[in-house]
């Protein structure tokens, strides 16, 4: 799933390379271990450097962990978000809330990450910020589609578009979230888990595309 990703910033070609494999091995190690299970240690010795060396870029185990989030979601914005395809605002949203589906259906992984990263960052808020700011990408992409279907007449005019957007991706991902997980109670099986996904998605955009009657709520 992870892919080489520029992160750029003012370090020279060597330092900022440093910092690039360190990011990325840290992203690699929580995929395929857990956050409070991989150390300053570990990464560094995936990759073949000290451990002053990852200190010397990242402060803390906390900065590490905002700056592969980050990481991470600009790999799956690139990979999994791209709303090109899509002629009309209606189509891009459609292909925006499938592209959780298309996540869960090839790296369910990145969902249990985001599940870990959630505990974490509430027990180290000071490292939201960086995390943060990647994530308005993802509003960015939702708010242009939403415009273009005020446009081109396929979206209808929400009473509140950023309580719809947060409303809805909020649900998507917690569904995914706990989906990711193993199944607990009886009642979590014998559901195809990609499905379930399919009906939420259909209920996002059966309220927001125009022309639907919805007992006169609109």
């Amino acid at each position: 799933m992870i892919e080489k990703l520029s992160i750029g910033g003012t370090m020279n070609v060597i330092e900022q390379a440093k910092h690039d494999a360190v990011v990325d091995a840290t992203a690699k190690l929580f995929i395929e271990r857990s956050i409070a299970e991989v150390t300053i240690k570990d990464i560094a010795d995936r990759i073949g450097i000290g451990e002053a060396t990852v200190y010397r870029h990242f402060q803390n185990k906390a900065n590490l962990v905002a700056s592969s989030a980050n990481y991470l979601s600009k790999i799956v914005l690139t990979k999994y978000f791209d709303l090109t395809g899509a002629k009309t605002g209606y189509e891009k949203l459609e292909l925006f809330y499938n592209s959780y589906k298309r996540i869960f259906a090839e790296h369910n992984e990145f969902f249990k990450f985001i599940k870990e990263l959630d505990a974490y960052l509430l027990n180290n808020p000071d490292a939201n910020g960086v995390y943060e700011n990647g994530v308005d990408n993802f509003k960015t992409l939702w708010d242009e589609a939403y415009e273009l279907g005020q446009k081109d007449g396929t979206l209808r005019k929400l009473p509140n578009k950023d309580e719809f957007y947060y409303s809805t991706t909020h649900a998507l991902l917690e569904l995914c979230k706990k989906l990711s997980g193993r199944e607990v109670i009886r009642q979590d099986f014998g559901i195809d888990k990609e499905s379930e996904i399919s009906c939420l998605i259909a209920v996002f955009l059966y309220r927001i595309k125009e022309n639907v009657f919805l007992g006169g709520i609109r």
